[in-house]
């Protein structure tokens, strides 16, 4: 099978996560999945196969030449992203794109647009597998799964690659933050691992934001509005107030970059109460702490206009990797090396979220980000190049073999 056979294989699966279950993994499509995978890898023969009840994958190739090197690893999730359906997946592929709107779906007038998404114009002459317009495509990060499936695959069929013990792990939750929570470094057992989950062809990424959730509470008092004169506090006004205080520019429409931001999720709001929650990003750990303080400040200044009626919790939700990372720099120079062996020119960029591998980092197993190829994650106009696939197949490929060098 090649590479696009397996990633068309998994995007069927439905394995969108769910953050409201409070279960692990959150939605059961997941395990359905995993079960799948199970016997995929078993079917392989490879060694250590094993799925627990949370929905954890991990296998093992062993090593096929005598010698101490370090053990590596290569991580995907299995779940897409809730932003969008991942029920009935229907991909369809264009053959040596030439540059002009693909019609997705003709019946409802959905069309991927280089005007809307000029980043497509990359991609001339290359085949590219899109959506129907109905659901989103999934190469976050079925891609993933299956460039390290076709990389395993590939280093048994040719035995004369030289290369150490590798372990490879599909992980549930992703995309509801929840990927390593119940990771098991130690059973996994790697010295570094890289996750596959970056975007388009040549992204390596050791740095990311240091992450928060805010929720902010106003409770207002309901007086009759015929009779509310110094009385009535509409927790919608005050809570209006308090977002209006928030720079306008720190928001993530007007930021790039190193740039954070504060961000407005949601808002629940009556005159009794009003509930903002928030998210608070920033790459730098001084700039996050301040961000946070800057959050509990402006509550304190509501209360001394309305005693008592703002209060605010404050969440870490993830930190920058790059600390964990610097101190290891030769598994980020390895992978460039392996993308140039692959003719690939790294591009090196903070990644403006979070990944499994930043939790992981800080769990004990350092654990960079590479590309799998997709772009426009997590709705309709999501696609992936094919070309991109096999470049990302064959840069996993690259890193084991200069690691067993």
């Amino acid at each position: 099978m090649t590479v696009t056979d397996r990633f068309l294989d998994y995007v069927k699966f439905d394995t969108q996560s769910d953050e409201l279950t409070n279960m692990t993994p959150s939605s059961p499509g997941q395990m359905v999945f995993a079960k799948y995978l199970k016997g995929v890898l078993e079917d392989m023969k490879l060694e250590d196969v094993s799925l627990d009840e949370n929905g954890y994958l991990f296998a093992t190739l062993p090593a096929n030449t005598p010698g101490k090197f370090p053990v590596v690893g290569f991580i995907a999730h299995m779940d897409t992203s809730p932003d969008m359906s991942g029920k009935h997946v229907k991909p369809g592929i264009v053959n040596n794109y030439d540059g002009k709107a693909i019609t997705l779906n003709a019946e409802k007038g959905i069309t991927l647009n280089p005007e809307d998404f000029p980043e497509l114009v990359d991609y001339l002459g290359q085949d590219l597998i899109v959506t129907d317009g109905t659901t989103l495509l999934g190469a976050d990060d079925k891609a993933g799964i299956a460039e390290i499936i076709s990389a395993i695959a590939y280093l048994q069929e040719h035995p004369e690659i030289k290369h150490g013990k590798i372990r490879i792990g599909f992980n549930p939750d992703e995309e509801i933050g929840l990927g390593a929570h119940k990771f098991d470094v130690e059973k996994f057992g790697c010295d570094f691992a890289y996750t596959m989950d970056g975007g388009a062809i040549g992204e390596l990424e050791y740095e990311n934001f240091n992450a928060a959730s805010a929720k902010v509470t106003i409770k207002g008092r309901n007086v009759h509005p015929g009779y509310a004169k110094h009385k009535m506090i509409n927790s919608i006004r005050v809570a209006n107030s308090f977002i209006t205080m928030l720079p306008r520019w720190e928001t993530p429409e007007h930021t790039e970059g190193y740039e954070g931001f504060y961000h407005l999720v949601g808002i629940e709001g009556s005159v009794e109460q009003t509930v903002l929650s928030y998210i608070i990003r920033d790459h730098d750990r001084d700039r996050f702490e301040r961000r946070k303080r800057e959050i509990e400040h402006l509550c304190r200044k509501t209360n001394m206009e309305y005693p008592g009626c703002c209060t605010v919790e404050i969440k870490d939700q993830y930190y920058n990797m790059r600390e964990k990372i610097e101190p290891l720099m030769h598994i980020i120079e390895t992978a460039e090396k392996a993308m140039r062996m692959a003719g690939v020119e790294p591009k090196v960029q903070p990644i403006r979220g979070g990944t499994d591998g930043a939790q992981l980092s800080f769990k004990g197993l350092p654990c960079p980000n590479i590309f799998a190829g997709g772009e426009n994650f997590h709705g309709r106009y999501e696609f992936v190049s094919i070309q991109s696939m096999e470049k990302a197949t064959e840069v996993i490929v690259n890193i084991v073999r200069l690691i067993a060098e």
